[in-house]
């Protein structure tokens, strides 16, 4: 932006220094995230630019961190590449494994925290809903509470359900979710629904309930107004939400390091273990993905952001 040909010496340079301000606290906060992507093309096995990468050498940089993605873990990683060598793969390699876990939780419980995400701001958007604020701050807790004691509470409570439930004369085991899929999947579950009931809330904000009654009054059940008219216009906030609950099971570690189990190693999991028994550059390749998956997630959240916005019409079209 251009500074107005009326400002004054000191608001020139008040200008110009703020810009210099925001580009320094621009380079401090992307520079650890960019700084990964060329070391995880390093032929070497360091987490430090050589001397042949410095110079651009050809010779410095390699997709070997990548290919470890597909074989570390196989029985057979240098065979031929054939089918049985990506059924290899496919079954037995660690990466694989943990990227199909990462999926498997991070769909499964983006659809339960969206639908229940859902349901409760459609409810607290309601003015004769009583004590809105006080349900508001329990069910966007977990947000706030450490996440550290989240997971320990979850732990203890997965554990043994029934019996912190009161249930006496079960088995020990009765309903223990930890170690489990389901455990997993209702943890991050848990930890995705305060996302979806803030961006679905920002959404109703300028939803005109005029519109329900106007279909009401000209005979549409419940159902066919929510689907018809309501779901229609939210659906932006909707999507945004889930794919806020969808981003935070996919990176969440401390969860699942206290309620997972050996089968359930998702992608941030077997990065806690590379970093602690085996270090690798090859955690770096798998930061780059996730930092290119986060870049899609987020333009994906921002044409949503504008397309809602349009259809309220708080923007030109």
């Amino acid at each position: 932006m251009a500074v107005p040909s009326y400002a004054t010496r000191l608001e020139r340079v008040w200008h110009y220094t703020y810009l210099v301000l925001c580009g320094l606290i621009f380079f401090f906060l992307i520079a650890p995230i960019v700084v990964i992507i060329p070391l995880s093309f390093n032929t070497e096995p360091y987490f430090t630019f050589t001397e042949k990468m410095l110079s651009f050498d050809p010779e410095g940089y390699s997709m070997r961190w990548y290919d470890s993605l597909l074989t570390f873990g196989m029985s057979a990683p240098d065979g031929p590449r054939d089918a049985s060598w990506w059924a290899d793969s496919w079954a037995n390699a660690k990466w694989v494994k943990a990227a199909k876990n990462s999926i498997i939780i991070g769909v499964f419980s983006t659809l339960l925290a969206t639908s229940l995400g859902t349901l409760a701001a459609l409810g607290l958007s309601r003015p004769e809903m009583p004590f809105r604020r006080a349900i508001m701050a329990i069910l966007i807790s977990p947000m706030i509470v450490p996440l550290i004691i989240t997971a320990t509470g979850m732990f203890f409570f997965y554990s043994n359900p029934c019996e912190l439930l009161g249930l006496i004369g079960l088995p020990t085991d009765c309903g223990r979710l930890a170690g489990t899929y389901l455990g997993v999947i209702l943890a991050h579950a848990t930890l995705g629904i305060p996302f979806v009931i803030i961006t679905v809330t920002a959404t109703l904000v300028g939803f005109d309930q005029s519109l329900n009654r106007a279909a009401a009054s000209l005979g549409a059940n419940p159902r066919t107004t929510f689907f018809r008219v309501t779901m229609p216009l939210i659906l932006p906030g909707v999507i945004s939400g889930a794919l806020f609950a969808f981003v935070t099971s996919f990176d969440e570690v401390v969860a699942v390091l206290f309620i997972a189990g050996p089968e359930q190693q998702t992608i941030p999991r077997q990065m806690w273990n590379g970093i602690r028994e085996q270090i690798s550059p090859a955690i770096l390749a798998v930061a780059t993905l996730l930092v290119l998956f986060s870049i899609a997630l987020l333009t994906t959240v921002e044409l949503l952001r504008r397309r809602s916005e349009r259809i309220r019409g708080l923007t030109p079209q």
